[in-house]
């Protein structure tokens, strides 16, 4: 099978046109050097290596794994790419991983810094660990069929408010590992978010982030440097706020301060611990939830 496939990348590199999905030409006698034959070769030996865990990510999502698909072409600008290393210079689907509905584009050679352009049917983006630096509001803005993100491990610093704001479908956003000191108004169906190992402090997260998604399930925020807990939804069953500088919490935090027979049946895991706050200080801020939280009591 890897015979027939380096054989199927060799043929595509010595043809003088490729034809991507979108009918647009790229004429590899003038694009595709030297250098970036061998950079595809490369990259196929590594897609190679890797193939056994894509399927495993494919049974997983309930797809069909197809090999002979990890060649398609996503939609790219109709001039020839520059001399050079950069992932950039090459089609979306070349460099990564593409299935139906989804593309992997994990640990990228040459370097990924940017999101890269995507297929417009895409569902699933898997971009982890690359060094992306930043996302801005055209990187998704016509992949409107997105169901999940997952941009784990890069080095995202920055993003534009109104990044997020045309995925209507999106339910899992996944920027845990990032340098992130802010976040943008988030789509109102996710259901999951992590934005584990940042750089967060309670100032670069608006009073109203979290507040208005209703479908919201499991909110991770831990190992950041958040000083208070943000307003957490009715809907949200797990929340991780350790290792934060939270130092302290008040009967609003989690119940209702006026409303002693109030009960939050939903919420049912809460990690403070690695915090300052000593939660012995507050019994009575707790009265609604199932369980205790996870922190320091003494």
């Amino acid at each position: 099978m890897g015979t027939l496939r380096v054989l199927f990348l060799l043929s595509f590199i010595s043809s003088p046109l490729v034809l991507c999905s979108t009918g647009k030409h790229f004429h590899q006698d003038s694009a595709l050097r030297l250098e970036q034959q061998d950079v595809l070769l490369n990259r196929e030996a590594n897609l190679e290596a890797k193939r056994s865990k894509r399927e495993a990510a494919a049974l997983w999502l309930g797809e069909d794994y197809d090999s002979s698909m990890v060649f398609l072409a996503a939609d790219e600008p109709d001039n020839a790419p520059a001399e050079g290393g950069d992932a950039s210079e090459l089609p979306t689907c070349l460099l990564c991983v593409c299935l139906t509905g989804s593309v992997y584009c994990e640990e990228v050679v040459p370097e990924m810094t940017a999101v890269p352009t995507l297929p417009k049917e895409t569902a699933y983006l898997y971009a982890r660990y690359n060094k992306i630096k930043k996302i801005t509001n055209k990187d998704f803005a016509d992949i409107v069929t997105l169901k999940r993100i997952d941009l784990t491990g890069n080095l995202i610093s920055e993003i534009e408010e109104g990044a997020f704001s045309k995925l209507t479908l999106l339910e899992e956003l996944n920027l845990a590992e990032n340098q992130l000191v802010k976040l943008p108004m988030l789509p109102g169906k996710l259901t999951t978010f992590n934005a584990n190992h940042n750089r967060l402090k309670t100032k670069g997260v608006k009073a109203n982030a979290f507040k208005k998604l209703e479908k919201l399930i499991n909110l991770f925020l831990g190992d950041n440097a958040l000083e208070a807990v943000p307003v957490i939804p009715e809907s949200v069953r797990i929340v991780h706020l350790q290792n934060n500088n939270i130092t302290d919490i008040s009967f609003e935090t989690f119940c209702k301060g006026n409303n002693t027979y109030y009960i939050r049946p939903n919420l049912m895991e809460v990690r403070l611990d690695g915090n300052p706050v000593l939660l012995s200080k507050y019994p009575n801020s707790f009265t609604c939830l199932k369980s205790l939280p996870v922190g320091q009591y003494r």
